[in-house]
């Protein structure tokens, strides 16, 4: 399977991630474990998980999927056989938050237990931390790789600027760079990605890994009316975001893909991923997955190749 570099890293995935977010919540450990098995049994190889997965659901602190994903690891002997990406920044079940150096230092080391492993292949600054100057955490991110703990470094939901700032910081002070952005990406949300972030990543040359490649679950076309938004716990994220006349008329134009590609019997969701994974300056989506047969349209998405009219379809539909 095609491999492709998380920027300038050393470190390469296949050209979709896993992403963790619903393990330990919409997921549970038996259900997460088959799900993680059937994603590398298919040929993937790069899990994202977050150290505040899942804060939000009422009872939980954070660190509850990269506690699944840590047994997971050890149980099955994995950990050779993945690139783990975690993240460090938004606001967990303590209100402890941000990027500060001392900050960052323990919150690597509580991820490292719950992952159960002693690196993290890719670690990333979940949301920018505009009160501090931004070679503070890069300062702290080079001590950490300095003791082995971690090997390279992402950034996201960053702005242009900050971004761009970061970076440069990275190449005056001789400190490590972030080598990947993970921004919101997809067919419906495209605009502040390409016009403000995809110049500066590819001025750079970093990887791009962006969340929501499904937009919520809104592009897999189970979410078509309101009556839809029951089927799911993250059917009320969709309501009136995505259910207008631009949403529908991107379903219309994954529709005719889908049909185009008939013979293969694919599905919207590996239409919509695949068109991420066509798209100049981008790596690998992220998507999660709750069942073994979500886990199959993710790897068939890998295999899709989309032909030159159906990107320009999906483009026009989604401008």
């Amino acid at each position: 399977m095609e491999k492709r570099q998380l920027g300038h890293s050393g470190l390469f995935t296949t050209p979709l991630v896993l992403g963790g977010n619903v393990f330990g919540w919409t997921a549970d450990e038996a259900t997460s474990f088959r799900v993680l098995d059937a994603f590398v049994g298919a040929g993937g190889d790069t899990i994202d998980t977050a150290n505040v997965y899942s804060a939000w659901v009422p009872g939980h602190q954070g660190g509850e999927s990269e506690t699944v994903l840590g047994k997971w690891l050890k149980h099955r002997n994995r950990r050779d056989d993945v690139i783990i990406a975690t993240k460090v920044g938004m606001k967990m079940g303590d209100g402890s938050e941000g990027l500060a150096k001392d900050y960052i230092k323990r919150s690597v080391e509580d991820s490292l237990r719950r992952l159960q492993t002693d690196y993290i292949d890719l670690y990333q600054s979940h949301k920018d931390d505009e009160s501090l100057p931004v070679e503070e955490p890069l300062q702290a991110y080079a001590e950490l790789i300095k003791e082995g703990k971690i090997r390279a470094i992402g950034a996201s939901n960053f702005g242009a600027e900050r971004l761009r700032a970061a970076l440069v910081a990275s190449q005056e002070q001789d400190l490590p760079r972030y080598e990947t952005l993970q921004p919101e990406y997809n067919l419906y949300a495209r605009q502040d990605f390409e016009q403000n972030l995809l110049p500066v990543c590819q001025e750079f040359g970093l990887g791009v890994i962006p969340y929501y490649g499904l937009a919520s679950g809104f592009l897999t076309g189970k979410y078509r009316s309101k009556e839809d938004l029951d089927k799911s716990v993250r059917g009320s994220t969709i309501g009136d975001k995505y259910l207008n006349d631009r949403g529908f008329k991107i379903l219309a134009a994954l529709d005719t893909v889908v049909d185009r590609h008939q013979a293969r019997r694919a599905t919207q969701a590996e239409v919509a991923l695949a068109w991420i994974m066509a798209q100049p300056g981008l790596t690998a989506p992220i998507a999660s997955a709750t069942t073994v047969d979500q886990v199959r349209d993710l790897a068939n998405a890998m295999e899709l190749t989309l032909s030159p009219d159906d990107v320009q379809l999906l483009n026009d539909a989604s401008a």
